[in-house]
C-alpha cells in the first residue's frame, strides 16, 4: 500500500511532492519531513503550530533513544536511530538491542504455530496431553472445557495473571514450574483457569508461560534455541534473543531503561524467566523483518516460518475479542492490518503492518515511550497516505470570553485527582492534578479538543443552562467528569495548586 500523502489540508507542516525518480531520495526526503515535524493528535486547519521535531518531543517525553523501521513493498525501505542508549552512552542505532515486552508474545506465537505446522501438536487439543512434569490443574471450569494452545495464544484459555514485573539483577530468578505454580522466589499468583476456556476474551501473560512449557516438553529443547532455530534464524531476526543473559559481546549493544521522568530505572534491566510472555530482546529492524515474514506468508510468498494457511489463522479473528492468535487485528476496515505493543521496566515497543502494504517497528527505552511511537505513527500516517491513524483536521472556532468562563472550574476525576479548566486570556486551558496544564482548541462552543493527543472534550449544559459535567473522549474510551460545585471547588483548590 503506497498512496500520496493527503492533500488539501492547507498545512504547513506538509511537504513538497516526492520525486518518483529517485526512491533513494524520496524516502530522505520521507524521513526529513517525519523528523522536521510530529504531528499533534487533531490538526487545525490553517495552523502554523501543528507539529515539533523530533528531538523535542523525545526531549518533552523523556525519552533518551528510539529506535524505528519503516517497511514497504517486502522490504525495509529506511530504519533511523535517535538519541542515544544511556545517558553518556552511544548513539542508538538500527543495531541497538532494546526489551520487546509483550511483543515477545507474537514471536512466541509464532514458534507455537510453526510447531503446530510441523505436527508436533494439534492447536486445539488438551494441552495436558503434551505437558510432562506439570499439567494445567483441573477445576469446575476446565471441566468444562480443557484449555488449548489456540486459546492460549489468543488470551481466550480463561486464565488470569495479566502480566510480569521480571526480576532485579542479582536477585532469585524462579524456575519456569516455580512461575507457573506462584512459588518462591516467583513474584507472581499461580497461574490457574479461572474462567471457562473459549468463553471470554481475558489478556493473560500467564497462559503464554504454559504455552512455553508446552513448547519445551514438546521439542526437549530450552525455548530460547527453538525460537531461534524456528523464527529468528529462517527471518533473518540475527540480533533477536530470548536469553536473558545476552550473548557474549551484546550487551554493549543494548540500551539501558529510563523511567518516565528521565531518570535511569534503578535496578537496571530486569530479567524475565517468562521468555515467551515478556523476554524478548530485539531490535526495530528486526520486528520489521518479522512483520514482512508475516505479509509474505498471508501472501503465499514464503513459508519460512508459517505457510499461507498457517499465517491466515494467526491474523483471523477469533470470534471473541478483536485478537488473532498472537496479533491485535484491526475491525471493520477495507484495509486490515495487525498490530502488537509491548512494555517493559523501561522499555517500549510497538509494530504495526498492512496484510499488504506498509509496516512500521518502533523500540524505546523510556517509559513514554508509547506516547512517542503513537505520534510518529500518526505523522508516518499523514505523511505516506495511510487510509488509518491520520489525525483528523478541524477548524477552529470563535468562541467568547463569556463561554470559557462558564466552562471554567473543577471537574471530579477521581477521590484525589481533579480536572481543572480556566482561561487565560482569550485561550482557555485544561490541568489534572500534578500535570502539566495544556491548551484547549475550540471547534464549536461545546466541543474542544487537547490537540497533542485528540482528546475529544464535550462541556454538557444541564436544564439551567449551567456547565454541569465534560465528556472526555479519547482512543475509544469514554470518561464522564462532574463539575464540582462552588464550595467543593473550593476545598480542592487549594490542594490543587499545592500540587501543581
Amino acid at each position: 500500500m503506497r498512496v500520496s500523502a493527503v492533500a488539501g489540508l492547507g498545512l504547513s507542516v506538509l511537504c513538497a511532492a516526492a520525486s518518483a525518480s529517485a526512491e533513494t531520495a524520496e524516502s530522505r526526503r520521507h524521513i526529513q519531513c517525519i523528523e522536521d515535524a510530529i504531528l499533534n493528535g487533531v490538526l487545525i486547519e490553517g495552523g502554523a503550530a501543528n507539529a515539533a521535531p523530533l528531538t523535542e518531543r523525545m526531549k518533552a517525553l523523556h525519552v533518551p533513544g528510539l529506535s524505528v523501521a519503516f517497511t514497504h513493498d517486502g522490504a525495509i525501505e529506511w530504519a533511523r536511530g535517535y538519541g542515544v542508549t544511556r545517558t553518556g552512552g552511544p548513539a542508538v542505532t538500527p543495531d541497538t538491542l532494546f526489551q520487546a515486552g509483550s511483543i515477545s508474545k507474537v514471536v512466541s506465537a509464532a514458534a507455537a504455530l510453526h510447531l503446530a505446522q510441523m505436527g508436533k501438536v494439534d492447536l486445539d487439543a488438551d494441552v495436558n496431553s503434551y505437558l510432562r512434569g506439570w499439567s494445567v490443574p483441573k477445576n469446575a471450569f476446565t471441566a468444562q472445557r480443557p484449555v488449548t494452545l489456540r486459546e492460549l495464544v489468543s488470551h481466550t484459555a480463561g486464565t488470569n495473571v495479566h502480566s510480569f514485573d521480571g526480576y532485579e539483577p542479582g536477585k532469585p530468578v524462579p524456575s519456569l514450574v516455580q512461575v507457573l505454580d506462584g512459588l518462591p522466589p516467583a513474584n507472581n499468583e499461580p497461574i490457574r483457569v479461572i474462567e471457562t476456556p473459549g468463553t471470554v476474551w481475558r489478556y493473560s501473560g500467564g497462559g503464554y508461560v504454559i504455552a512455553q512449557k508446552l513448547m519445551e516438553d514438546v521439542t526437549g529443547e530450552p525455548f530460547a534455541r527453538f525460537a531461534r532455530e524456528t523464527v529468528f534464524a529462517p527471518l533473518g531476526m540475527d540480533r533477536s534473543f530470548y536469553e536473558q543473559v545476552l550473548p557474549y559481546g551484546r550487551l554493549d549493544d543494548a540500551a539501558w531503561p529510563y523511567d518516565g521522568d528521565g531518570s535511569p530505572v534503578p535496578q537496571g534491566v530486569h530479567v524475565y524467566p517468562e521468555m515467551t510472555a515478556a523476554g524478548l530482546w530485539s531490535t526495530a529492524t528486526d520486528l520489521a523483518r518479522f512483520l514482512i515474514g508475516i505479509q509474505n506468508a498471508l501472501a503465499g510468498k514464503s513459508d519460512a516460518v508459517l505457510d499461507a494457511r498457517m499465517a491466515s489463522a494467526m491474523v483471523k479473528h477469533g470470534g471473541v475479542g478483536n485478537f488473532g492468535l498472537g496479533l491485535h487485528l484491526s475491525q471493520g476496515t477495507d484495509h486490515p492490518y495487525f498490530d502488537a505493543g509491548g512494555a517493559n521496566f523501561g522499555f517500549r515497543a510497538y509494530m504495526l503492518a498492512y496484510d499488504s502494504g506498509d509496516g512500521i517497528a518502533f523500540m524505546s527505552n523510556g517509559d513514554n515511550g508509547q506516547d512517542l511511537e503513537l505520534e510518529i505513527l500518526r505523522t508516518v500516517a499523514h505523511e505516506y497516505g495511510w487510509p488509518d491513524f491520520q489525525p483528523p483536521t478541524v477548524k477552529r472556532a470563535s468562541v467568547g470570553a463569556k463561554t470559557m468562563d462558564e466552562m471554567s472550574g473543577y471537574y471530579e476525576r477521581t477521590a484525589d485527582t481533579v480536572f481543572h479548566v480556566f482561561r487565560d486570556g482569550n485561550r482557555l486551558f485544561g490541568q489534572s492534578t500534578g500535570n502539566p496544564k495544556f491548551e484547549l482548541v475550540p471547534v464549536s462552543g461545546s466541543d474542544w479538543y487537547r490537540i497533542e493527543t485528540a482528546a475529544k472534550l464535550t462541556f454538557v449544559r444541564d436544564g439551567s443552562g449551567r456547565v454541569a459535567r465534560v465528556e472526555i473522549s479519547q482512543g475509544g474510551q469514554d470518561v464522564v467528569e462532574k463539575r464540582l460545585d462552588d464550595g467543593k471547588a473550593h476545598a480542592v483548590e487549594s490542594r490543587f495548586r499545592a500540587h501543581n
